[in-house]
């Protein structure tokens, strides 16, 4: 695992261990992101995530481990540090019946430095709902207010946990050119998301999370390595049995089969290019393959 060496890393964290009674959750996790940085923790259900930014947020306490955000332990970190971050967890908010103008406005009053709050409705396309109460908004509309409310401190470490649930695509791409504006500012998110393609087109690099460790990390184009991103041939041979091959050269492999068939193309014939999701699910597979093996 490729770990960046930049001291003055926004989050850095080493030998991460949490465990729930007997459950072990997290079992060493290592851990940096930089200033400017979209770092995306991918994982299936149960994996730590939450866990895990719930501990660099500090609501809660780890069992061991160094654990360092903007430069403070968060279990002891002064309060003014909380106005450093920005948060949208993954349940929406309880918002009563305020509208979301006064809601911003009333968040932007403990920060130092805020957005301007026609600026933050704008970014998340609420302009139109900025008078409604927000009780009465969709799941979706309403998704897009805890976005605007972790944003609106100006926040210079964000943690969005499964932040696009309920999004449109219209909504997804928005989303992410304001996220990518918020990197391009300065901004280092830590996002969890379900969506390969998001962390695909949004993250620096990313890391998948099983079996309570960080078993791959690396910027999307070059997770799991040259090998796991070599194309898979695959196709019916003449005696019926089904049969794959990887190989670098997919182009080459059909004309020889082509060949070997008479000029026919060979049935059920098809290159799969792998993608991050393939290379994801690829890793997990492994991981708990490995986990059976060793228990």
């Amino acid at each position: 695992m490729t770990i960046t060496t930049n001291t003055e890393a926004v989050v850095r964290v080493r030998g991460l261990k949490k465990h729930y009674g007997e459950r072990e959750i997290l079992r060493g996790v290592d851990l940096d992101i930089a200033a400017g940085e979209t770092y995306a923790l991918l994982g299936p259900n149960g994996a730590g995530k939450s866990t895990t930014i719930e501990i660099l947020e500090g609501l809660r306490r780890r069992d061991s481990g160094e654990v360092m955000v903007l430069g403070e332990d968060p279990l002891i970190a002064p309060r003014k540090w909380k106005s450093r971050l920005g948060f949208v967890s993954q349940g929406t908010g309880d918002f009563g019946p305020n509208t979301p103008r006064e809601l911003l406005r009333h968040f932007a009053t403990i920060y130092p430095n805020p957005r301007n709050v026609d600026e933050v409705l704008d970014l998340v396309g609420l302009t139109a709902q900025a008078g409604l109460r927000a009780n009465k908004m969709s799941g979706g509309q309403q998704r897009r207010l805890d976005v605007a409310l972790g944003i609106v401190g100006r926040p210079e470490m964000l943690f969005l946990d499964e932040p696009t649930t309920g999004f449109d695509p219209e909504a997804r791409h928005q989303f992410w050119d304001m996220l990518r504006g918020l990197a391009s500012d300065g901004t280092a998110i830590l996002l969890t998301t379900h969506y390969l393609d998001e962390a695909a087109q949004l993250a620096n690099r990313v890391g998948v999370l099983t079996g309570g460790r960080i078993v791959a990390e690396a910027p999307p184009a070059e997770l799991g390595g040259p090998e796991a991103r070599t194309p898979l041939v695959s196709w019916v041979d003449n005696a019926g049995e089904q049969r794959e091959q990887r190989t670098d050269e997919p182009a080459r492999l059909v004309a020889e089969l082509v060949a070997a068939s008479g000029g026919t193309e060979p049935r059920n014939l098809e290159v799969k290019r792998p993608v991050l999701e393939d290379i994801y699910l690829d890793l997990i597979a492994q991981d708990a393959a490995l986990e059976g093996v060793n228990a």
